[in-house]
């Protein structure tokens, strides 16, 4: 039994992903250290979903999903989050009960609005009404996992294959304010919050109760992009560039207001050592840190971190960390 939940984040970021080379090895990687993971004593494998980016951000997390599910035995899959407006809901719902079946029940999403017009304006979905868009995509989601016939676009629809969690994949609703948590409680799923926000979990829990639903929030604390090595200050030294990277690309995506626990509002790389959201760790500091906070996540290719270094950090995980956290 290990004493905290040790985690893994993909989301395949590379500074030139024109580079289908680079691209190749790099999706490649990521599949083989999951399946590395998953026999070393890993709990799960966190995918997001990113369109029309400048550097290659996970545009398919569900195809990514799936690959590792066949490729696993017990770790498990969340998506955090799938932009559920950009998708056809009918589409999406199939999707969802194939990706599911493959992972027989390894499988959750976390179902979000977005915060970038660009992606909107890439698949050609109205900005403006993505709220009432991810309203009608969940009621059809729902309606196509009863299993039952109903009525879409003016015509009888039955649509499968069921999916293997009944009465389905387990979908939560991602967003800080108050509207995601008046929809939560309304479709009676959970909330997920991308930072702590007591004011939207009460909020929340009062619309459960109002509405007669069981529900909960998932509120995320001390999280840390971590990368296990032998000597950090060498780690910052050579590979500090690939953490500067995505930090720098994800805060400059951020409207004013938006939150998320992985958002740094750091201005150079110096300050983002100093911030401690991303971290480089000896094994030591890393078993130290997940018993203090319960988990552990690593990002091994973040930010185009080489494919060696990303291998090199997931098996001193394997090797040193995960052993230790071991009763």
């Amino acid at each position: 039994m290990v004493v905290a939940f040790v985690m893994m984040r993909l989301n395949f970021v590379h500074p030139d992903p024109t580079d289908p080379g680079h691209m190749s090895d790099r999706y490649r990687a990521g599949f083989g250290l999951a399946g590395y993971a998953d026999e070393g004593g890993f709990s799960m494998v966190s995918l997001e979903e990113h369109q029309a980016t400048e550097v290659g951000w996970s545009p398919t997390p569900l195809l990514n999903a799936a690959v590792i599910l066949s490729r696993t035995e017990s770790l498990s899959v969340a998506v955090t989050a799938l932009l559920v407006p950009l998708h056809d809901p009918v589409r999406l719902a199939q999707e969802l009960a194939v990706v599911d079946l493959v992972g027989r029940g390894r499988f959750s999403v976390t179902a979000g609005l977005g915060y970038r017009p660009a992606e909107y304006a890439a698949v050609r979905k109205d900005w403006h009404r993505r709220g009432r868009i991810l309203d009608h995509a969940l009621e059809t989601m729902q309606r196509v996992w009863s299993g039952e016939e109903f009525e879409y676009n003016g015509a009888m629809v039955k649509v499968g294959p069921m999916p293997y969690t009944r009465p389905h994949p387990v979908v939560m609703i991602g967003g800080s304010g108050p509207a995601a948590a008046r929809r939560a409680a309304r479709f009676g799923l959970p909330l997920q919050l991308p930072a702590p926000n007591p004011e939207v979990e009460a909020l929340y829990y009062a619309e459960c109760e109002r509405l007669g639903k069981q529900g909960f929030c998932i509120v995320p604390e001390n999280v840390a992009m971590v990368h296990v090595v032998d000597d950090p200050d060498e780690a910052w030294a050579k590979l500090g560039k690939h953490f500067w990277l995505e930090a720098s690309v994800y805060d400059s995506w951020q409207p004013p207001g938006q939150t998320s626990a992985v958002h740094s509002h750091a201005t150079s790389q110096e300050e983002l050592r100093a911030e401690g959201v991303y971290q480089f760790l000896t094994p030591e500091q890393a078993v130290e840190r997940a018993r203090r906070t319960g988990t552990l996540s690593l990002h091994p290719l973040v930010g185009g971190m080489p494919i060696d270094s990303a291998w090199e950090s997931v098996q001193l995980t394997v090797d040193k960390v995960i052993p230790a956290l071991r009763h």
